[in-house]
């Protein structure tokens, strides 16, 4: 879709930092990460929601989001993982994303209210990219 920023990113066409590239979705690395290895799954196609998406694309989309959430705990050595989506409200690229969190105890996230992390440059951001994708 002309002007998404997903799909530009999908199409190879605006710079992220990747960690997986598959024929049905791309993931790369949060620009705002709750926490350093916060990595977003999008569908390819252009879906704004997930009650958008045709009901064949949902098994090979949340196969991928359950790999990077098991590489993202093992790349980054996190306890576990938040896996989650908003629809619409609080949804702030109208493109279908998954977030997959690194979580450990104690890392200041509570309910809903939680502090962004930034990288500490593009360097940073690279090794945290290069880790998840190496345990894929």
């Amino acid at each position: 879709m002309e002007g998404c920023v997903f799909c530009e990113i999908a199409a190879g066409r605006t710079a992220a930092h990747r960690v997986l590239d598959e024929p049905e979705a791309v993931a790369f690395l949060d620009r705002r990460p709750l926490i350093k290895g916060h990595v977003l799954l999008v569908p390819r196609e252009h879906h704004e929601t997930l009650t958008d998406v045709p009901p064949e694309a949902l098994g090979p989309l949340f196969t991928l989001a359950q790999r990077l959430a098991g590489a993202v705990q093992r790349g980054l050595g996190a306890a576990g993982s938040f896996v989650a989506m908003n629809n619409k409200v609080s949804q702030s690229v109208p493109h279908l994303h998954v977030h997959v969190v690194p979580r450990d105890r104690g890392d200041g996230l509570r309910g809903f209210f939680w502090p962004r992390h930034a990288y500490d440059g593009d360097g940073e951001a690279a090794e945290y990219a290069a880790r998840i994708r190496a345990a894929l």
